[in-house]
């Protein structure tokens, strides 16, 4: 992947599925330009983007009580986030005065790299360090939950995975893994999209990493000369 992508999709999926009903998308997350881009790149909007991808759609008040915000300033974000089309109205739930939320289908890709200037490369940065910390807060809260039956039920327990990998790879390798994956999503992942459908059911998030390690381009130490035998 040539971007950092954050997919919230969550239901009521649209133009970024193949139209055939069975949830399945065509194409990658959309690329954030620099205007929708800066409009995210705020502490406070960042988390209510994630929010919304983890429950689904909440109110303002509702945000506020989750954030420890007031529902002045989640209302507000929130129109300045559909203002650049990354949150929308659910249609049919609520009223003018309690209107749900949730984030738009499809998911977002941010990479610095395809932003000239300064603060673009800026403000993707920002907004990549703060997923990658709510990433990190949302797996050791699972973690601290999972240490007893009552936090973490143990068929869900048995049931997850987790797992870091090192391996060497060419760069057709790599390509090759990402690709494999996105065909792995397509098979068993695009299905679980949408609304919560039974009881049974917990929203579960899905992690795919997979990068060349920064040290790999560095230039190899020189290996001292050997002295001639004898010296």
């Amino acid at each position: 992947m040539h971007a950092y992508a954050q997919d919230m999709s969550h239901d009521n999926p649209d133009g970024t599925l193949d139209g055939t009903g069975s949830g399945r998308r065509t194409g990658r997350p959309r690329s954030l330009d620099a205007s929708a881009l800066r409009a995210l790149a705020h502490p406070l909007r960042i988390e209510i983007y994630e929010t919304l991808g983890r429950v689904g759609s909440a109110t303002a008040s509702g945000l506020a009580e989750q954030l420890g915000e007031s529902s002045g300033s989640t209302s507000y974000h929130l129109r300045q986030l559909e203002r650049h089309q990354l949150v929308r109205e659910v249609e049919g739930k609520g009223t003018g005065r309690e209107r749900w939320w949730q984030v738009v289908p499809g998911g977002v890709s941010v990479s610095a790299r395809e932003h000239e200037s300064a603060a673009g490369r800026k403000s993707a940065r920002m907004v990549v360090r703060q997923w990658d910390r709510s990433r990190a807060a949302l797996l050791e809260e699972f973690a601290e939950a999972a240490e007893s039956e009552s936090g973490v039920p143990t068929e869900w327990y048995d049931a997850t995975s987790m797992a870091t990998i090192n391996v060497s790879a060419t760069v057709e390798q790599l390509r090759a893994l990402s690709q494999a994956f996105d065909e792995f999503s397509a098979q068993w992942i695009d299905p679980l999209r949408g609304p919560t459908r039974s009881p049974d059911e917990r929203r579960v998030q899905v992690h795919f990493n997979a990068f060349p390690i920064p040290d790999a381009f560095l230039p190899a130490p020189e290996t001292p000369a050997s002295s001639p035998e004898g010296d």
